[in-house]
Protein backbone atom coordinates (compact mmCIF):
# COMPACT_ATOMS: atom_id res chain seq x y z
CA UNK A 1 0.00 0.00 0.00
CA UNK A 2 1.45 3.37 -1.05
CA UNK A 3 2.35 5.79 1.75
CA UNK A 4 0.82 8.69 -0.21
CA UNK A 5 -2.51 6.89 -0.67
CA UNK A 6 -5.57 8.79 0.56
CA UNK A 7 -7.52 7.51 3.55
CA UNK A 8 -10.39 6.69 1.19
CA UNK A 9 -8.00 4.72 -1.01
CA UNK A 10 -6.76 2.75 1.99
CA UNK A 11 -10.33 1.82 2.92
CA UNK A 12 -10.97 0.62 -0.63
CA UNK A 13 -7.77 -1.42 -0.66
CA UNK A 14 -8.93 -3.13 2.52
CA UNK A 15 -12.40 -3.77 1.06
CA UNK A 16 -10.81 -5.21 -2.07
CA UNK A 17 -9.38 -8.03 0.05
CA UNK A 18 -12.78 -8.77 1.62
CA UNK A 19 -14.29 -11.71 -0.26
CA UNK A 20 -17.52 -12.90 1.40
CA UNK A 21 -17.63 -16.61 2.17
CA UNK A 22 -21.30 -16.99 1.23
CA UNK A 23 -22.23 -17.03 -2.45
CA UNK A 24 -25.34 -14.89 -1.90
CA UNK A 25 -23.19 -12.15 -0.33
CA UNK A 26 -20.74 -12.27 -3.24
CA UNK A 27 -23.68 -11.83 -5.62
CA UNK A 28 -24.97 -8.89 -3.53
CA UNK A 29 -21.61 -7.10 -3.73
CA UNK A 30 -21.33 -7.83 -7.45
CA UNK A 31 -24.86 -6.46 -7.93
CA UNK A 32 -23.77 -3.09 -6.54
CA UNK A 33 -20.66 -3.07 -8.73
CA UNK A 34 -22.70 -3.92 -11.84
CA UNK A 35 -25.53 -1.49 -11.04
CA UNK A 36 -23.05 1.38 -10.78
CA UNK A 37 -20.48 0.42 -13.41
CA UNK A 38 -22.02 -2.22 -15.68
CA UNK A 39 -24.28 -2.44 -18.69
CA UNK A 40 -25.47 -4.84 -21.37
CA UNK A 41 -23.72 -4.05 -24.67
CA UNK A 42 -24.54 -5.06 -28.24
CA UNK A 43 -21.94 -6.49 -30.58
CA UNK A 44 -21.66 -5.82 -34.30
CA UNK A 45 -22.87 -9.35 -35.05
CA UNK A 46 -26.10 -8.73 -33.11
CA UNK A 47 -25.01 -10.61 -30.01
CA UNK A 48 -24.66 -9.16 -26.52
CA UNK A 49 -22.07 -9.07 -23.77
CA UNK A 50 -21.85 -7.76 -20.21
CA UNK A 51 -19.42 -4.92 -19.62
CA UNK A 52 -18.16 -3.36 -16.41
CA UNK A 53 -16.29 -0.16 -17.25
CA UNK A 54 -14.39 1.86 -14.65
CA UNK A 55 -11.37 4.12 -14.16
CA UNK A 56 -10.95 2.65 -10.68
CA UNK A 57 -8.52 -0.27 -10.68
CA UNK A 58 -9.91 -1.45 -7.33
CA UNK A 59 -13.42 -1.75 -8.80
CA UNK A 60 -12.05 -3.62 -11.82
CA UNK A 61 -10.12 -6.08 -9.67
CA UNK A 62 -13.03 -6.73 -7.31
CA UNK A 63 -15.46 -7.19 -10.21
CA UNK A 64 -13.10 -9.70 -11.82
CA UNK A 65 -12.61 -11.58 -8.53
CA UNK A 66 -16.34 -11.88 -7.88
CA UNK A 67 -17.28 -12.87 -11.43
CA UNK A 68 -14.70 -15.65 -11.43
CA UNK A 69 -15.48 -16.77 -7.87
CA UNK A 70 -19.26 -16.86 -8.27
CA UNK A 71 -19.83 -17.89 -11.88
CA UNK A 72 -16.58 -19.60 -12.95
CA UNK A 73 -16.96 -18.13 -16.44
CA UNK A 74 -14.18 -16.81 -18.67
CA UNK A 75 -13.78 -13.07 -18.18
CA UNK A 76 -12.02 -10.74 -20.60
CA UNK A 77 -10.07 -7.76 -19.29
CA UNK A 78 -9.21 -4.74 -21.44
CA UNK A 79 -7.32 -1.57 -20.57
CA UNK A 80 -7.60 1.62 -22.60
CA UNK A 81 -5.44 4.73 -22.16
CA UNK A 82 -7.19 8.08 -22.56
CA UNK A 83 -4.13 10.15 -23.42
CA UNK A 84 -0.70 9.65 -24.91
CA UNK A 85 0.94 9.63 -21.48
CA UNK A 86 -1.31 6.84 -20.23
CA UNK A 87 -2.21 8.86 -17.12
CA UNK A 88 -5.94 8.11 -17.38
CA UNK A 89 -6.94 4.51 -17.87
CA UNK A 90 -10.26 2.79 -18.25
CA UNK A 91 -10.66 -0.87 -17.35
CA UNK A 92 -13.19 -3.09 -19.10
CA UNK A 93 -14.36 -6.39 -17.61
CA UNK A 94 -16.35 -8.30 -20.25
CA UNK A 95 -18.43 -11.48 -20.08
CA UNK A 96 -19.50 -13.08 -23.36
CA UNK A 97 -21.53 -16.17 -24.16
CA UNK A 98 -25.32 -16.15 -24.16
CA UNK A 99 -25.76 -18.77 -21.45
CA UNK A 100 -23.25 -17.08 -19.13
CA UNK A 101 -24.95 -13.69 -19.62
CA UNK A 102 -28.41 -15.09 -18.86
CA UNK A 103 -27.11 -16.93 -15.79
CA UNK A 104 -25.42 -13.81 -14.39
CA UNK A 105 -28.35 -11.46 -15.10
CA UNK A 106 -30.78 -13.85 -13.41
CA UNK A 107 -28.48 -14.18 -10.40
CA UNK A 108 -28.31 -10.38 -10.14
CA UNK A 109 -32.13 -10.19 -10.41
CA UNK A 110 -31.80 -8.14 -13.61
CA UNK A 111 -33.60 -10.76 -15.71
CA UNK A 112 -36.76 -12.68 -14.86
CA UNK A 113 -37.32 -16.39 -15.36
CA UNK A 114 -38.82 -15.73 -18.80
CA UNK A 115 -35.52 -14.22 -19.95
CA UNK A 116 -36.77 -10.63 -20.00
CA UNK A 117 -34.42 -7.95 -18.67
CA UNK A 118 -36.32 -6.10 -15.95
CA UNK A 119 -36.59 -2.33 -15.92
CA UNK A 120 -37.25 -2.25 -12.18
CA UNK A 121 -33.64 -2.62 -11.07
CA UNK A 122 -34.10 -1.28 -7.52
CA UNK A 123 -37.27 -3.27 -6.93
CA UNK A 124 -35.36 -6.46 -7.72
CA UNK A 125 -32.37 -5.40 -5.61
CA UNK A 126 -34.62 -5.35 -2.53
CA UNK A 127 -35.21 -9.06 -3.07
CA UNK A 128 -31.50 -9.69 -3.55
CA UNK A 129 -30.31 -8.15 -0.27
CA UNK A 130 -32.89 -9.18 2.30
CA UNK A 131 -30.26 -10.52 4.74
CA UNK A 132 -28.11 -8.19 6.84
CA UNK A 133 -24.93 -9.87 5.54
CA UNK A 134 -26.00 -9.15 1.95
CA UNK A 135 -26.75 -5.53 2.81
CA UNK A 136 -23.19 -5.21 4.17
CA UNK A 137 -21.82 -6.70 0.96
CA UNK A 138 -23.94 -4.38 -1.21
CA UNK A 139 -22.64 -1.34 0.71
CA UNK A 140 -19.08 -2.56 0.15
CA UNK A 141 -19.66 -2.69 -3.60
CA UNK A 142 -21.35 0.71 -3.59
CA UNK A 143 -18.54 2.33 -1.61
CA UNK A 144 -15.88 0.82 -3.87
CA UNK A 145 -17.73 2.22 -6.90
CA UNK A 146 -18.93 5.68 -5.90
CA UNK A 147 -17.91 6.19 -2.27
CA UNK A 148 -15.30 8.42 -0.69
CA UNK A 149 -14.14 9.18 2.82
CA UNK A 150 -12.28 12.34 3.82
CA UNK A 151 -9.02 12.21 5.74
CA UNK A 152 -10.22 12.21 9.39
CA UNK A 153 -7.31 14.48 10.31
CA UNK A 154 -9.08 17.21 8.32
CA UNK A 155 -12.82 16.46 8.42
CA UNK A 156 -15.40 13.76 9.03
CA UNK A 157 -17.21 13.19 5.75
CA UNK A 158 -18.40 9.98 4.10
CA UNK A 159 -20.34 10.07 0.84
CA UNK A 160 -21.76 8.13 -2.10
CA UNK A 161 -22.24 10.16 -5.31
CA UNK A 162 -24.72 8.60 -7.77
CA UNK A 163 -26.59 9.81 -10.84
CA UNK A 164 -29.99 8.41 -9.80
CA UNK A 165 -32.09 9.90 -7.02
CA UNK A 166 -33.76 6.52 -6.62
CA UNK A 167 -30.43 4.77 -6.12
CA UNK A 168 -29.37 7.45 -3.61
CA UNK A 169 -32.55 6.79 -1.62
CA UNK A 170 -31.86 3.06 -1.85
CA UNK A 171 -28.37 3.48 -0.35
CA UNK A 172 -29.79 5.73 2.37
CA UNK A 173 -32.38 3.05 3.17
CA UNK A 174 -29.70 0.36 3.54
CA UNK A 175 -27.64 2.65 5.79
CA UNK A 176 -30.74 3.28 7.92
CA UNK A 177 -31.10 -0.50 8.40
CA UNK A 178 -27.80 -0.32 10.31
CA UNK A 179 -28.99 2.80 12.22
CA UNK A 180 -26.74 5.08 10.17
CA UNK A 181 -28.40 8.46 9.61
CA UNK A 182 -27.47 9.72 6.15
CA UNK A 183 -28.71 12.75 4.23
CA UNK A 184 -29.06 13.38 0.49
CA UNK A 185 -28.07 16.57 -1.33
CA UNK A 186 -28.04 17.44 -5.05
CA UNK A 187 -24.57 18.42 -6.28
CA UNK A 188 -24.52 19.35 -9.96
CA UNK A 189 -25.72 16.20 -11.74
CA UNK A 190 -25.12 13.90 -8.77
CA UNK A 191 -27.25 12.90 -5.81
CA UNK A 192 -24.90 12.64 -2.84
CA UNK A 193 -25.67 10.46 0.16
CA UNK A 194 -23.50 11.66 3.03
CA UNK A 195 -22.68 11.20 6.73
CA UNK A 196 -20.69 13.77 8.72
CA UNK A 197 -20.86 12.40 12.27
CA UNK A 198 -17.56 10.80 13.29
CA UNK A 199 -19.12 8.04 15.40
CA UNK A 200 -21.49 7.17 12.54
CA UNK A 201 -18.57 6.84 10.12
CA UNK A 202 -16.89 4.49 12.60
CA UNK A 203 -20.09 2.42 12.64
CA UNK A 204 -20.13 2.37 8.82
CA UNK A 205 -16.57 1.05 8.68
CA UNK A 206 -17.63 -1.65 11.10
CA UNK A 207 -20.67 -2.50 8.94
CA UNK A 208 -18.56 -3.00 5.80
CA UNK A 209 -15.93 -4.81 7.90
CA UNK A 210 -13.06 -2.43 7.19
CA UNK A 211 -11.63 -3.09 10.64
CA UNK A 212 -8.08 -1.83 10.02
CA UNK A 213 -9.41 1.48 8.69
CA UNK A 214 -11.82 1.61 11.62
CA UNK A 215 -8.96 1.40 14.14
CA UNK A 216 -6.95 4.03 12.24
CA UNK A 217 -9.99 6.33 12.11
CA UNK A 218 -10.71 5.84 15.83
CA UNK A 219 -7.09 6.52 16.81
CA UNK A 220 -7.09 9.76 14.82
CA UNK A 221 -10.48 10.73 16.26
CA UNK A 222 -9.33 10.10 19.85
CA UNK A 223 -6.15 12.15 19.37
CA UNK A 224 -8.19 15.00 17.84
CA UNK A 225 -10.69 14.95 20.71
CA UNK A 226 -7.91 14.97 23.33
CA UNK A 227 -6.12 17.78 21.47
CA UNK A 228 -9.33 19.82 21.25
CA UNK A 229 -10.08 19.18 24.91
CA UNK A 230 -6.59 20.32 25.94
CA UNK A 231 -6.88 23.42 23.74
CA UNK A 232 -10.24 24.29 25.30
CA UNK A 233 -8.78 23.82 28.78
CA UNK A 234 -5.72 25.93 27.98
CA UNK A 235 -7.92 28.67 26.48
CA UNK A 236 -10.13 28.59 29.55
CA UNK A 237 -7.15 28.75 31.91
CA UNK A 238 -5.60 31.55 29.85
CA UNK A 239 -8.85 33.50 30.04
CA UNK A 240 -9.01 32.94 33.81
CA UNK A 241 -5.41 34.09 34.23
CA UNK A 242 -6.23 37.19 32.21
CA UNK A 243 -9.20 37.95 34.45
CA UNK A 244 -7.09 37.37 37.59
CA UNK A 245 -4.31 39.68 36.35
CA UNK A 246 -6.84 42.38 35.41
CA UNK A 247 -8.53 42.10 38.81
CA UNK A 248 -5.19 42.33 40.66
CA UNK A 249 -4.20 45.40 38.61
CA UNK A 250 -7.50 47.11 39.52
CA UNK A 251 -7.02 46.24 43.20
CA UNK A 252 -3.51 47.73 43.22
CA UNK A 253 -4.78 50.85 41.43
CA UNK A 254 -7.49 51.30 44.10
CA UNK A 255 -5.03 50.76 46.96
CA UNK A 256 -2.56 53.28 45.48
CA UNK A 257 -5.39 55.80 45.14
CA UNK A 258 -6.34 55.31 48.81
CA UNK A 259 -2.68 55.61 49.81
CA UNK A 260 -2.26 58.90 47.95
CA UNK A 261 -5.56 60.49 48.96
CA UNK A 262 -6.21 59.19 52.45
CA UNK A 263 -3.30 57.10 53.62
CA UNK A 264 -3.41 53.40 54.44
CA UNK A 265 -2.95 54.06 58.18
CA UNK A 266 -6.51 55.39 58.39
CA UNK A 267 -7.88 52.02 57.26
CA UNK A 268 -9.09 49.40 59.71
CA UNK A 269 -6.36 46.93 60.67
CA UNK A 270 -7.67 44.04 58.53
CA UNK A 271 -8.11 46.23 55.46
CA UNK A 272 -4.68 47.83 55.92
CA UNK A 273 -2.90 44.47 56.24
CA UNK A 274 -4.69 43.14 53.15
CA UNK A 275 -3.85 46.30 51.18
CA UNK A 276 -0.16 46.14 52.16
CA UNK A 277 0.09 42.45 51.23
CA UNK A 278 -1.54 43.07 47.84
CA UNK A 279 1.00 45.83 47.11
CA UNK A 280 3.89 43.61 48.22
CA UNK A 281 2.65 40.50 46.34
CA UNK A 282 0.85 41.73 43.20
CA UNK A 283 0.86 38.26 41.57
CA UNK A 284 -0.41 36.32 44.59
CA UNK A 285 -3.78 34.58 44.39
CA UNK A 286 -6.56 35.32 46.87
CA UNK A 287 -5.84 32.03 48.60
CA UNK A 288 -2.14 32.88 48.93
CA UNK A 289 -2.93 36.34 50.32
CA UNK A 290 -5.31 34.80 52.85
CA UNK A 291 -2.64 32.36 54.05
CA UNK A 292 -0.15 35.25 54.61
CA UNK A 293 -2.52 37.14 56.90
CA UNK A 294 -2.39 36.69 60.67
CA UNK A 295 -4.64 35.03 61.51
CA UNK A 296 -5.13 33.42 58.05
CA UNK A 297 -8.50 33.85 56.33
CA UNK A 298 -10.14 32.17 53.32
CA UNK A 299 -10.48 33.34 49.72
CA UNK A 300 -13.96 34.74 50.28
CA UNK A 301 -12.70 36.81 53.23
CA UNK A 302 -9.84 38.27 51.19
CA UNK A 303 -12.21 38.97 48.29
CA UNK A 304 -14.61 40.76 50.65
CA UNK A 305 -11.82 43.01 51.96
CA UNK A 306 -10.55 43.85 48.48
CA UNK A 307 -14.07 44.74 47.34
CA UNK A 308 -14.37 47.00 50.38
CA UNK A 309 -11.08 48.70 49.47
CA UNK A 310 -12.46 49.20 45.96
CA UNK A 311 -15.59 50.86 47.36
CA UNK A 312 -13.47 53.18 49.50
CA UNK A 313 -11.40 54.17 46.46
CA UNK A 314 -14.57 54.86 44.45
CA UNK A 315 -15.92 57.08 47.25
CA UNK A 316 -12.66 59.03 47.33
CA UNK A 317 -12.80 59.51 43.55
CA UNK A 318 -16.32 60.91 43.81
CA UNK A 319 -15.19 63.37 46.47
CA UNK A 320 -12.29 64.51 44.35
Amino acid sequence: MRKDMSFSGKVKQELLKQLPAARHCQIAELAALFDLNGRIRSRDDGGEYLEIRTENLTVARKSYMLLVSVFHNPVDVRVRNHNIHGEVREYYIDVTGQQAIIFILKALKLMNEQGVVTGDCLGQQHRLIQNACCKRAFLRGAFLSVGSLSDPEKAYHLEFAVLSEGFASFIKEILAFFELEAKIVKRKRYFVVYIKEGSQIVDFLNVVEAHVALMDFENIRIVKEVRNSVNRQVNCETANIGKTVAAAAKQIEDIRYIECNMGLRKLAKGLRETAELRLEYPDASLQELGEMLQPPIGKSGVNHRLRKLGNIADELREQN
